[in-house]
C-alpha cells in the first residue's frame, strides 16, 4: 500500500498543533530504499533547535502508532527558514508586503519567473509588484513562492512580515 503525502499530512498535523506549532510545509521521498519525511514547523515566535527535538518526538511516536509508511525512512524537522516556501494561502497573507521570488508553471505577462513585492492575496489570485506593474498571478499556477531573505529585517529578535521575537 502507498501511502500519500496528504496522508501523511492528515496524520502528523493534528499533534503538531496540538504542541502549539504550524505544519508549514511536508515533503516525502518514499519508497526508494531508504526514504525521507521532511517537517518544516513555524510559530509566531521562531523556532528553536528544542522545538525540532519535541516534534520530531511526538510525530514519532505518532508515526510509530500508525506505521502508515512501509519500509525505512528517515524523520527530519526543521524550520522554513529565511527563504520559506509559501504554500498555504495563509502564508501569502501573512508576509504581504516582502520581497517574493516565485516560479509559474506556465506564462504569465511573458513571464516564467518573478521577483518582486507581495502585495496581497485576493481569493484565489496573489498580486505581486514586479519593476513598477502588478501582475496578476492564480494561486493554482504557482509552482514554486519564496520569501527573499531581507538581512536587515532578520536582525535578531526580528522575523519576516514585521513580527518581532
Amino acid at each position: 500500500m502507498t501511502v500519500t503525502r496528504e496522508q501523511i499530512r492528515k496524520l502528523v498535523e493534528p499533534a503538531i498543533q496540538g504542541m502549539g506549532y504550524e505544519l508549514a510545509e511536508l515533503e516525502c521521498r518514499l519508497g526508494h530504499g531508504s526514504g525521507l519525511l521532511r517537517l518544516f514547523i513555524d510559530k509566531q515566535d521562531g523556532i528553536t533547535l528544542e522545538d525540532c527535538e519535541q516534534v520530531s518526538r511526538q510525530v514519532a511516536a505518532v508515526l510509530d502508532v500508525e506505521d502508515p509508511i512501509p519500509g525505512d525512512y528517515n524523520l527530519e524537522v526543521s524550520s522554513p527558514g529565511l527563504d520559506r516556501k509559501l504554500v498555504k494561502p495563509a502564508h501569502f497573507d501573512r508576509f504581504a508586503g516582502c520581497e517574493v521570488k516565485v516560479r509559474l508553471r506556465r506564462l504569465i505577462d511573458q513571464r516564467r519567473r518573478l521577483r518582486g513585492t507581495l502585495l496581497a492575496r485576493e481569493g484565489s489570485t496573489v498580486l505581486i509588484r514586479v519593476d513598477g506593474d502588478t501582475v496578476t498571478v492564480p494561486m493554482d499556477e504557482i509552482d514554486v513562492a519564496r520569501l527573499v531573505p531581507d538581512l536587515e529585517v532578520q536582525a535578531p529578535g526580528k522575523r519576516p512580515g514585521g513580527a518581532v521575537s
